[in-house]
């Protein structure tokens, strides 16, 4: 008892040390079954290794793409902001030395002279400004460095996979083989489907968001869009959060009109996503029971935050799939073995004296 104690101690210390490879280890699986359809796809019309190339290429062509497109009007717009703010302390000043009440409150306060004791502070302020910078460079190293890790395991587990996952069935018994090999196609096939029914939906959602957007005349509806898009790959809160984000920019573009006319449009929408793109897109997909949905994404974003939440429910169709074929294999081991069936009685011998009839003439 104590060994076992002892043993599960270490195990589970283990797993704490080692819980940033695992997770990285995971990651990689995911991906792995979500770029495996469009891998094999590529993969009968050409090399393996060129197909698994190309779809690595696409996929970092995306994001770079998206960056590239918010970037210049974030930048854009900050750098707007930092030459306007001389004229926006002119305009509060201004604003304070009309006002008598905020004229007094100045002299009894002193506020300026708070705000020249903060001004003297800001060299000290901008050296830990720098750190910070020098924090968060060491960040983006190491996000590189976990993201090039993943990339290579997944890479591996592209090429390799099938024959590895093939080798293990090969160790068990033969009953058992079948049982595995669809256990771990039906995975796959909701992973993949459940990965590619939410690129669609999102792509659905930032098309016409953006189209909404520049019909309304709301600046910056590209950018919008695409955070559209992006949130909408959250389950169950994405798009809402998405809605009142657009929300507030339009607060302060042509308030209350196109407030109105957007917050209208986004709850109908919601309606024709959730009610038809949604069925229609995910019937490829295993079908996850609403609670086990909620549960699986608030797991999830506990664990791995938004990360978790996006994989948590292929993970919960995957965890079904076993739990499913599980059952069905201790139901049929529990049932009885069929008997063998009773023997046929023997036929009835004919009374005394009486022989068989006599065979036909030729």
């Amino acid at each position: 008892m104590v060994l076992t104690v002892v043993c599960v101690a270490i195990a589970l210390y283990l797993l704490y040390r080692l819980r940033r490879p695992i997770s990285w280890l995971l990651i990689a699986v995911f991906l792995a079954l979500a770029l495996s359809g469009p891998v094999n796809f590529l993969a009968a019309r050409m090399r393996r290794g060129l197909a698994i190339t190309v779809v690595y290429l696409v996929l970092l062509a995306i994001p770079m793409a998206l960056i590239a497109l918010i970037a210049p009007p974030l930048v854009t717009e900050a750098n707007r902001f930092g030459q306007n703010v001389p004229a926006y302390a002119n305009d509060i000043t201004k604003f304070v030395q009309d006002n008598k009440r905020l004229r007094r409150l100045n002299q009894n306060y002193d506020i300026t002279g708070q705000l020249e004791k903060e001004a003297e502070k800001l060299p000290e302020r901008l050296g830990g400004a720098a750190g910070t910078l020098r924090d968060v460079g060491f960040g983006v190293i190491n996000s590189a460095f976990a993201l090039i890790t993943i990339l290579v395991l997944t890479a591996f587990m592209l090429s390799n996979g099938r024959r590895w996952t093939d080798a293990a069935i090969r160790l068990r018994p033969p009953e058992q083989r079948m049982r595995l090999r669809r256990s771990l196609d039906n995975m796959g096939q909701a992973v993949g489907g459940y990965v590619a029914g939410a690129l669609t939906i999102a792509l659905i959602a930032g098309v016409l968001t953006y189209i909404v957007l520049l019909i309304l005349g709301v600046p910056f509806s590209a950018p919008l869009a695409v955070i559209a898009g992006l949130f909408s790959l959250i389950p169950l809160v994405g798009a809402t959060i998405a809605a009142l984000l657009i929300g507030v920019v339009t607060l302060f573009d042509n308030f209350p009109v196109v407030t109105i006319v957007w917050t209208v449009w986004a709850i109908l929408y919601q309606q024709f996503e959730n009610h038809l793109i949604q069925p229609q897109i995910q019937k490829r997909t295993v079908k996850v029971q609403p609670f086990v949905t909620i549960v699986a994404v608030l797991f999830g974003a506990s664990l791995l935050g938004v990360l978790g939440a996006l994989v948590a429910i292929p993970v919960a169709a995957s965890i079904q799939i076993l739990m499913r074929e599980y059952i069905d294999m201790r139901t049929l081991s529990i049932k009885p073995e069929p008997h063998d069936p009773p023997p046929a009685p023997p036929p009835p011998t004919p009374p005394p004296g009486v022989g068989p009839p006599d065979p036909a003439p030729a």
